[in-house]
């Protein structure tokens, strides 16, 4: 039986997106995004960022390769999903990914002509 697993998340990439094609010609994108959150302790203002790492595929992957880029803004629908892995010396490792069913895209042709004509800084990103 499976259980619910949806993610949907909005953030700004953290570098280009990486894209491959598995042995049988199968799209595979990869990129990070950073989501911005905050909240009150102690009648202060906390700010947090969390970096989460997307991986989409085939048609998606290939759009996501060639219209994304470092500090584009997206939302992401998509599920969770556990890697697992031993390293050479046997200690064993895990990492959470999300696998990104949809993306939307939400930069506004403006900003994406500003964008376009100079390159964001990092301080622009976050």
């Amino acid at each position: 039986m499976n259980n619910f697993n949806l993610v949907i998340l909005e953030g700004r990439l953290t570098k280009d997106p990486e894209i491959k094609y598995t042995q049988n010609g199968t799209a595979l994108c990869k990129f990070s995004i950073a989501n911005n959150s905050a909240y009150y302790r102690n009648e202060e203002l906390q700010e947090e960022v969390t970096f989460v790492e997307v991986t989409t595929w085939s048609k998606l992957a290939e759009q996501c390769g060639e219209y994304l880029k470092k500090g584009r803004r997206v939302i992401v629908n998509g599920r969770l999903k556990q890697n697992r892995w031993n390293d050479s010396e046997g200690s064993s490792h895990s990492k959470i990914i999300l696998v990104g069913n949809r993306v939307h895209f939400l930069d506004t042709k403006r900003e994406l002509e500003k964008n376009t004509e100079s390159e964001l800084s990092d301080s622009e990103i976050f």
